[in-house]
């Protein structure tokens, strides 16, 4: 053994089982976080912004409350930051009286360490993020099978231009009014032809800037907390101001360019993925902690 060798041999040793553990800082970070299947052993905090973070000691929501049930249980994507699953349990409890169902069906939050996902959204990274479908709870529990299987309802028409009548009802309307006027809530996305009924049914509200319209969302809404107090490295989403979101913003998605785009001319290149130097220094102690 030479002794250069056995220098770093030895430093390798005394420095323990965290400086092996640590990820190289070119390695895809949705590869790591998305092994993870429980929570970091650390203090809550969501850290870095809601598409480029990660989630310490997050919780994860039970599938089943009197008002809600989660849907899709194998993707383990029921985790928040504890802000997160304390708003899903009191908007839950409200429903009933606001939009006059039983209960509401929950997807994607976070995965246990949040982070980039394998597969799927580009946020939901720091635990502050949560999908809501549009779709009723049922009155009975659904079973595991089914929480993989069960369709959710297509709230848009096929035009694109406008809600399903027959589907999108004025309990829809009032069940996003009361998450836009959670005082937590930084913002709610929903498809175009969601936010045009909105303007249609409930014009010049408050709480509509803080629902934007976004590419999907025609089934559910997301609903964007804001960054903790107890998370000085979470990066808060820029203030939507007084701007409810109904004109010159609105009327962009109803282009005829942007409901039905030309083919590319060139295939566009995918994104590389994020890597573990992009993410705050943080979620590399997020990743390793056990």
């Amino acid at each position: 053994m030479t002794r250069r060798f056995a220098f770093y041999a030895l430093a390798i040793l005394l420095a323990g089982p965290a400086a092996a553990q640590t990820p190289a800082p070119n390695a895809p970070a949705k590869e790591l976080f998305g092994k993870k299947s429980d929570a970091a052993p650390l203090k809550a905090r969501a850290i870095g912004f809601y598409s480029k973070g990660c989630l310490a000691g997050g919780i994860a929501l039970p599938v089943n409350g009197q008002t809600w049930q989660v849907m899709r249980l194998s993707r383990n994507r029921n985790w928040g930051h504890p802000d997160l699953i304390a708003f899903l349990e009191r908007f839950a409890a409200k429903v009933p009286q606001v939009a006059g169902w039983n209960g509401i069906l929950v997807g994607d939050l976070a995965q246990p360490r949040g982070g980039p996902m394998l597969t799927g959204h580009a946020s939901h990274q720091v635990g502050l993020d949560a999908d809501i479908w549009l779709t009723p709870m049922p009155e009975r529990t659904l079973n595991t099978e089914e929480r993989e299987s069960f369709p959710p309802q297509l709230m848009v028409r096929a035009d694109r231009r406008d809600v399903d009548p027959k589907i999108f009802t004025p309990g829809h309307v009032q069940l996003i009014r009361a998450a836009a006027e959670d005082k937590e809530v930084e913002r709610i996305f929903v498809n175009a032809a969601i936010k045009k009924a909105l303007c249609r049914e409930a014009p010049n509200q408050l709480w509509q800037s803080k629902v934007r319209a976004y590419w999907g969302h025609d089934y559910h809404m997301h609903v964007r907390l804001r960054c903790p107090k107890d998370s000085p490295d979470c990066t808060p989403q820029t203030p939507p101001g007084n701007d409810d979101g109904c004109g010159r913003e609105l009327d962009f998605w109803f282009q005829d360019a942007i409901l039905n785009p030309p083919p590319p001319k060139v295939k566009p290149k995918p994104k590389p993925p994020i890597t573990m130097a992009e993410l705050p220094p943080s979620c590399r102690d997020v990743l390793i902690a056990k």
